[in-house]
């Protein structure tokens, strides 16, 4: 067998290397790379040989040469529409949580930083070489994601759209979960009810679930809907607005939000206008996020299983990079509300 002129343990200042370990196993390179792959083409005992000379050695492949070879990075391509929503990472918590749990790791974009910058997060996601791609949230421009789309597999998680061929999508039951907010608040005897509502598809469908429960309880003409934004400046500015002195009896006396960040921003609008939560306002956010159980907060939310929103985009990634050809699927994760401390039936109930 050619020797290498290098130590065969490692030693003197250079890295072990393929060559190092194959002469340790007593085997060839090639032999070598065919354990790395996996292959069940090695015996046990030339593979456990050579297992045991890449811990003697402390030898640790080539991410690079082993994609080259593989064809494959096992990377994933994560787009987080806006780092800021505390419901996003958690996603992101539960996507991770599987694909390690496989060998990916993810390498993340800020699709927020990225508009701002011009950048085509298509094109840099197909530049690394990624095996796959996961949109978190809303994507305001899908034209890149359509072409992605066409070369790599790819998952939309936490939204509703866009609608293209062979890409899965898993998302909460909005519509559902506004519904179960607006009939707890209908249960304690709220009659006059606001809705500070969302962008995009995911504030249509929450909207559309909290006009329906009004309207299934005879009271469509009493629906109150203030726009806003997502944000907690946005669901401040909206809470003003809706609890302003100058409504008078008018004033609604609990107030649902499309999600937890605009519900801490009415929380703050009331408490600068005097009204105690919940005893003169009741409050109910949406995603169940962190925010919602800080203990000085303790909001009621409508909890969407971020986790397992992520947990199932990620299986889904899985199975589409198994089998690339499957039709799209459209998968929804039941919400259930949580009840804390920040609802209570009307003072004058």
């Amino acid at each position: 067998m050619e020797r290498s002129n290098e130590p065969a343990d490692g030693r003197g200042g250079r890295p072990p290397t393929i060559r190092g370990v194959a002469e340790r196993a007593g085997v060839s390179k090639s032999l070598v790379s065919l354990v790395l792959q996996g292959s069940p083409r090695v015996s046990d005992a030339k593979r456990q040989a050579v297992l045991d000379a890449i811990d003697e050695l402390g030898y640790r492949p080539n991410a690079a040469a082993r994609s080259l070879v593989a064809r494959r990075t096992h990377t994933v391509g994560v787009l987080l529409n806006d780092m800021r929503n505390p419901w996003f990472v958690e996603v992101l918590d539960g996507l991770n949580s599987l694909l390690q749990a496989h060998g990916l790791r993810m390498l993340m974009a800020d699709g927020r930083l990225d508009r701002r910058a011009g950048q085509d997060f298509a094109r840099t996601f197909q530049e690394l070489r990624v095996d796959g791609i996961v949109v978190v949230g809303t994507l305001p421009d899908t034209d890149g994601l359509a072409e992605v789309a066409e070369r790599l597999p790819t998952v939309i998680a936490g939204n509703h759209e866009p609608r293209l061929p062979r890409v899965d999508i898993v998302a909460n039951d909005d519509e559902r979960g506004a519904r179960l907010a607006t009939e707890h608040l209908l249960s304690l005897g709220h009659r006059r009810i606001a809705h500070i509502a969302g962008q995009g598809l995911v504030g249509e469908l929450r909207r559309r679930g909290f006009e329906a429960a009004l309207r299934a309880h005879g009271r469509a003409a009493d629906a109150v809907v203030e726009p806003g934004d997502g944000t907690e400046e946005g669901g401040y500015r909206a809470a003003v607005r809706l609890l302003n002195p100058s409504r008078g009896a008018e004033r609604p006396t609990a107030v649902f939000a499309f999600n937890d960040i605009s519900c801490v921003g009415a929380l703050s609008a009331a408490q600068e206008l005097g009204l105690s939560v919940p005893a003169d306002l009741s409050l109910v956010g949406y995603d169940n996020t962190y925010l919602a159980r800080i203990r000085h907060l303790w909001l009621n939310s409508v909890n969407n299983a971020s986790h397992e929103v992520g947990r199932r985009a990620a299986r889904c990634l899985l199975d589409r990079m198994d089998r690339p050809d499957t039709p799209a699927a459209h998968r929804l994760v039941a919400p259930e509300l949580e009840i804390r401390g920040s609802t209570a039936p009307p003072r004058d109930a």
